[in-house]
C-alpha cells in the first residue's frame, strides 16, 4: 500500500474512533447526537474572542476596550500616526451619558505650536502630595498621569520591568500593587508601595504587619508614598488568590511568603476595623517613614466616606491622598459578578466621594487620583473635570507593552507575557523594548491631555471645571457635568493658591511653588 492510501485509512480509523467515543460518552448531549460534527461547535466557541476582534466586530463594538481604543494606544506606543480620518464612529445623536468636552474659542491659555508627535511635555500634579498634612517628605507628582497598581504575581516579571523602565523614561509613578518590591520594580521608576490586606513585603513569619520591615523596605527602595489597599475595582470586598504553581521563588522573596504554597490575601485589614483606627494606623505609617499616605478604594456604601471625612473634620487625622478605583476596572482576576455588578462605575463612584470630601471643607487638603479606563484621552478628562488630580493607567500601560486584549490573563496563559508567570511565554516580552513603547504611550496622553486643556482655555489639564463638559442625556438635549453630578461651585478645581502654583509651572515663572522639585532622587 503507497503512503498516501495509508494516511487516509489512518485518519479514518482516527475519525471512526473520535466517533464511537462520542457516540458512547455521556457529558456532552450534542456529541452523542452529532459525533465528530458536534466538535465543530466547541472549536467555534473557543475561538469565538480571536473570529469577534480580527473578523466580525466593528471599532466600537469590543469591550472592554474597542478597537480605535487599542489602537490609539498601540499607534502612541510606536510614535505612529494615531490620528482618525473621516469623522467620528460614535453614534453621537442617540448615546445618553456621552460626553462632549466644551472648547472656548478665546481662553487664557495661549498653546504651543511647536508640542509635536512624541515631545514630552511637563505636566506637574497641581498640590503638592503631602503638603497639606505637614509629611516630611512631601513632594510634587511631576506627572499627573501614573502607572496604576499591577502586582508581581498578577503580571510577568518582564512586564514589570518594562513599565517600570518606562516609567523611568516618562518620569512618573509606579505603584507596586500589593505584591511587595520585586527586583523588577527597581530599574529607575520612583514607587507608590501598595500595602494590602497581606502586607506582602512588609509582614512578619505569621502574616503580620511588621513595621519594621516596612522602614527597612522604604529605607532600601526609591517609595515616595505609601497606599492602603481597602479594595479595587475588579473584585471589591475580596482577597487575591495567587495559586501555588505560581508561587516562584521570586515572589515567594517579594511577597514574604513560602515558595510554592497558595498565596491568599485577606478580603479585609487586621491592623485597623473602623475608620478611627485607620486614620490611627495612616498617621503611625507617616509619621514613621515620613512619607505621604494614601489610600486605595472602589466605592460601594457611603457611610465609610461620611464617617472618614468627619473624622478628618474633627480631629485633625488624616490621608494625604485617595485612589478611587472604578466598577469597570479590572487588570486583576475575579468573579463574574464582582465584575460585572459590584461597586460604582468610576464617575459615579469619584464624584460622590469628591462632594463627601468638598462638603466637609477638605478637598484642598487631599490629592485626589482616579483609576478605570482613564488612559484613554477622553475619559482622563471628564475624571480632572471631576476634581481628580491625577491619574493612574492600568490595562492601557498593558497595551503598549504589548497586551492584545486576549483576555486570558486568569489562566497563566497570556499569549503575549505580559499577564503570566510562564516562563516560555514571558521571555518573548522584551523589557528594553517595550519601556520605550509605555514610555511614547504615557507621553503622549498628557500631550494630547495638554492639547485639550488648551482647547478648554486653560494651562493644565487639573484647572478643566465641570463646566467644560456636557453629557449627552438624549438627541436634542443634555446637561453640564456639574449638574448632572450636583456639583456645587468651586468643587472640582484646586485651591487658588494651587492653581496659581500650577499656572506658574506651566509658565516657566517657578520651578516648584515652594515644594520639592518636581523631579526627585530615589530614597535610599
Amino acid at each position: 500500500m503507497s503512503l498516501l492510501p495509508r494516511a487516509a485509512a489512518a485518519g479514518l480509523t482516527a475519525l471512526a474512533g473520535v466517533a464511537v467515543r462520542d457516540l458512547l460518552q455521556r457529558e456532552h448531549t450534542l456529541l452523542r447526537n452529532f459525533p465528530v460534527v458536534g466538535r465543530a461547535r466547541y472549536l467555534l466557541e473557543s475561538i469565538g474572542p480571536e473570529l469577534r476582534q480580527y473578523l466580525v466586530a466593528g471599532n466600537n463594538e469590543e469591550r472592554p476596550f474597542t478597537r480605535d481604543q487599542r489602537r490609539w494606544v498601540y499607534a502612541s506606543s510606536k510614535q505612529e500616526n494615531n490620528y482618525f480620518g473621516f469623522g467620528t464612529d460614535n453614534d453621537l445623536e442617540f448615546t445618553a451619558g456621552y460626553p462632549v468636552i466644551k472648547h472656548r474659542t478665546f481662553g487664557r491659555a495661549v498653546p504651543a505650536s511647536h508640542v509635536q508627535a512624541g515631545q514630552d511635555v511637563e505636566l506637574p500634579c497641581a498640590k503638592v502630595l503631602g503638603a497639606a498634612r505637614g509629611r516630611a517628605r512631601s513632594f510634587r507628582p511631576p506627572s499627573l498621569v501614573n502607572i496604576s497598581a499591577m502586582s508581581f504575581g498578577s503580571l510577568s516579571g518582564a512586564a514589570v520591568e518594562a513599565l517600570n523602565r518606562g516609567a523611568a523614561l516618562a518620569g512618573c509613578l509606579h505603584n507596586t500593587g500589593e505584591g511587595g518590591i520585586s527586583r523588577y520594580h527597581r530599574n529607575g521608576g520612583e514607587l507608590v508601595y501598595q500595602i494590602g490586606t497581606a502586607y506582602f513585603g512588609c509582614r512578619d513569619s505569621s502574616g503580620r504587619f511588621d513595621l519594621g520591615r516596612l522602614k527597612d523596605l522604604v529605607a532600601g527602595a526609591p517609595v515616595r508614598a505609601l497606599e492602603i489597599k481597602l479594595s479595587q475595582g475588579a473584585k471589591p470586598g475580596l482577597g487575591g488568590v495567587l495559586p501555588a504553581a505560581k508561587v516562584s521563588a521570586e515572589i515567594a522573596a517579594a511577597r514574604g511568603v513560602p515558595e510554592g504554597v497558595d498565596c491568599v490575601s485577606p478580603s479585609r485589614h487586621a491592623e485597623f476595623s473602623d475608620a478611627d483606627s485607620l486614620l490611627d494606623w495612616v498617621e503611625l505609617l507617616a509619621a514613621e517613614t515620613g512619607l505621604p499616605v494614601g489610600i486605595k478604594s472602589a466605592v460601594g456604601d457611603m457611610e465609610f466616606w461620611d464617617e472618614l471625612t468627619g473624622l478628618m473634620a474633627g480631629t485633625g487625622r488624616g490621608v494625604d491622598f485617595v485612589t478611587i478605583d472604578g466598577g469597570e476596572g479590572g487588570t486583576g482576576a475575579a468573579p463574574l459578578i464582582f465584575t460585572d455588578s459590584v461597586s460604582l462605575p468610576f464617575q459615579l463612584g469619584f464624584a460622590r466621594v469628591h462632594a463627601t470630601f468638598a462638603r466637609a471643607g477638605l478637598a484642598d487638603d487631599v490629592v485626589f487620583v482616579g483609576a478605570g479606563k482613564l488612559g484613554l484621552p477622553d475619559n482622563a478628562v471628564v475624571a480632572f473635570a471631576l476634581g481628580c488630580d491625577l491619574v493612574n493607567v492600568g490595562r492601557e500601560a498593558m497595551l503598549a507593552i504589548g497586551c492584545i486584549q486576549a483576555q486570558k490573563c486568569h489562566t497563566d496563559t497570556c499569549p503575549t507575557g505580559v499577564a503570566t508567570q510562564n516562563s516560555w511565554l514571558a521571555h518573548g516580552l522584551d523589557p528594553a523594548l517595550k519601556s520605550t513603547r509605555a514610555a511614547n504611550y504615557l507621553r503622549t496622553l498628557r500631550r494630547d491631555l495638554l492639547k485639550v486643556a488648551e482647547a478648554c482655555g486653560v494651562e493644565h489639564p487639573g484647572l478643566i471645571d465641570p463646566d467644560s463638559v456636557e453629557i449627552l442625556t438624549g438627541r436634542t438635549t443634555s446637561s453640564p457635568l456639574r449638574e448632572v453630578y450636583g456639583y456645587e461651585a468651586g468643587w472640582g478645581l484646586p485651591s487658588a493658591a494651587d492653581r496659581a502654583a500650577v499656572v506658574a509651572l506651566m509658565t516657566g515663572e517657578e520651578s516648584g511653588g515652594g515644594s520639592a522639585p518636581p523631579s526627585s532622587t530615589a530614597v535610599g
